[in-house]
């Protein structure tokens, strides 16, 4: 308009419209929590169950498992997860126990992958049922895999494991490259005096194969007996170890990655990544909760605050209730897990009862 600024009128019913239309937008956007972190990532656990006792992990025997009732039916992990994704969930990890030994479990991943707004969906499996589940984990529409895999050489596969298991792990690592999965992750935790002198043929791997290697530092989880100083490794001393037989350059993450430092090989088709929860800790990048499998949102993996979502769940009640609780998680997410301050203290659940 001439000599004057235009103004634009909207009928009041447009208005109310329009701020429908951005409050919605405003809810489905990740949350930050009291610490200003973005929390988009949710693990996953849908079972206690595991098929081998790694001395890091479990016991080899006087495990006390959930009893069935008390573990979330798939439709409640499916409701939690769609709750999840309206305040800001974009990535979730399946993990369990052995989310593979759960009956059905591909069917609960198609599902899984059909929820509206879930950006990237993986799987953390131990393998022992890769190589007969891994087609049908592909076609659910899973894309992204980690198999744990402590060391390459069968008979210590078997003192870190309790399970003569290694070389159906190893086929279930080549049926899942087999099928297409990219990328294929290998978890390692190292642990001096036991594997640390395998962390170059890891390293080689990551060389011949395009696996993505990532050496965890061993975690006081549980009341296992495993941790103790003399067994931890940082990820400096892998660094530095690697570094001196290899050229290592930084890799740039992604917003959906987890807390590992990438590192490309000079000539190598895979990576190298550093998880460093003790040495280097991340809590003030953490994007993570975890649902336990009967129903418990944590904000961190050593801390003992909780929230019951099974029980209002079970109760019926309304979405709105159940998105105040996730809320209230994300919240509250502690600021650090304090291993550093108090070295020796120990997240007393098992970790398969709170999801690798």
């Amino acid at each position: 308009m001439a000599g004057g600024s235009a103004k634009i009128c909207l009928p009041r019913r447009s208005i109310r419209s329009y701020w429908g239309v951005l409050f919605n937008l405003c809810e489905r956007l990740s949350l930050l929590d009291k610490n200003h972190r973005v929390i988009n990532y949710l693990r996953l656990s849908v079972t206690d169950r595991c098929n081998l006792r790694c001395i890091y992990c479990m016991p080899e025997q006087g495990v006390q498992f959930i009893s069935h009732r008390e573990i979330l039916s798939y439709e409640e992990m499916l409701r939690i997860v769609r709750l999840c994704v309206h305040k800001g969930i974009r990535k979730v990890r399946v993990t369990g126990g052995e989310p593979l030994v759960r009956k059905d479990v591909t069917h609960f991943l198609e599902m899984l992958c059909n929820i509206e707004g879930l950006e990237e969906i993986s799987l953390t499996t131990n393998g022992v049922l890769l190589k007969r589940f891994a087609a049908d984990i592909k076609n659910s529409g899973i894309r992204r895999i980690n198999v744990s895999l402590d060391s390459l050489k069968p008979e210590r596969f078997f003192r870190i494991t309790g399970k003569d298991y290694f070389e159906r792990v190893w086929e279930g690592l080549e049926a899942a490259e087999h099928v297409g999965f990219h990328p294929i992750k290998i978890n390692v935790v190292a642990i001096k005096g036991i594997n640390d002198d395998e962390i170059l043929d890891f390293a080689e791997l990551a060389v011949r194969k395009p696996y993505h290697i990532r050496f965890i530092e061993l975690m006081p989880v549980g009341n296992q007996s495993t941790w103790n100083a003399e067994r931890f490794v940082s990820t400096d001393e892998i660094y530095q170890l690697i570094q001196s037989h290899a050229d290592l350059s930084p890799v740039k993450s992604n917003p959906y990655d987890g807390p590992a430092q990438r590192f490309k090989i000079k000539g190598g088709q895979g990576e190298i990544g550093l998880i460093s929860a003790l040495s280097h800790h991340f809590c003030d990048q953490c994007n993570r909760l975890r649902l336990t499998p009967e129903g418990h949102l944590r904000g961190c993996l050593f801390s003992d605050q909780e929230i019951d979502l099974k029980t209002p769940l079970r109760q019926k009640k309304e979405d709105d209730d159940l998105l105040q609780l996730i809320e209230l998680a994300i919240k509250n997410k502690p600021k650090e897990h304090g291993l550093l301050k108090c070295f020796p203290r120990k997240c007393v659940p098992q970790m398969n009862r709170i999801g690798g």
